[in-house]
């Protein structure tokens, strides 16, 4: 089955957060809150993903504030953080959800994400992955992680399963 073929299947994306949806950098204050910089690009991705009825969810091994309000913000209705075991998480969403392994797929960039990888539909990783997850993934993205990956995979979901075109329509209207 071709990658194509292999996203058109998918109702259900999961994401890693650093790395990922940013671009993998952990800014503090002086007062040891944490600060993301998230991609707008990637958030119009998730909204036109989950307007579409597919399903987001994040998986991650750290806990944030700005997190938080970025999930709530784009109403991602799935939220796994502080997570150490990410094959865990999987059966844990797979539960939640309903949604078969074989019909999920996952964007990470890192060591800690190859558990997950190796369980989900497709594997994606970002273009700055680490060669480990590059060479396990199905598909590598042209974008780096929090610069335009996430779009690029939500696109991808879209456009195989015929949905890119009734999205574009929708700011036509």
């Amino acid at each position: 089955m071709t990658p194509t073929e292999r996203l058109a299947s998918i109702d259900l994306l999961i994401m890693d957060v650093d790395g990922v949806l940013t671009q993998g950098e952990v800014i503090y204050t002086d007062t040891g809150d944490q600060i993301k910089i998230f991609s707008v690009k990637d958030g119009l991705g998730l909204r036109l993903l989950m307007d579409a009825g597919i399903q987001t969810a994040i998986v991650t091994g750290r806990s944030a504030g700005a997190l938080d309000a970025r999930v709530k913000n784009l109403g991602i209705p799935y939220l796994l953080h502080g997570v150490s075991d990410k094959a865990a998480a999987l059966s844990e969403l797979v539960a939640q959800s309903g949604i078969p392994a074989h019909r999920i797929a996952f964007i990470g960039d890192d060591l800690p994400d190859l558990p997950i990888m190796k369980r989900v539909g497709v594997a994606i990783a970002v273009a700055d992955a680490v060669p480990e997850v590059i060479e396990r993934a199905a598909i590598t993205t042209n974008r780096p992680g929090g610069k335009g990956a996430v779009r690029e995979t939500c696109e991808a979901i879209l456009k195989a399963k015929g949905l890119w075109e009734t999205a574009i329509e929708t700011f036509l209207a």
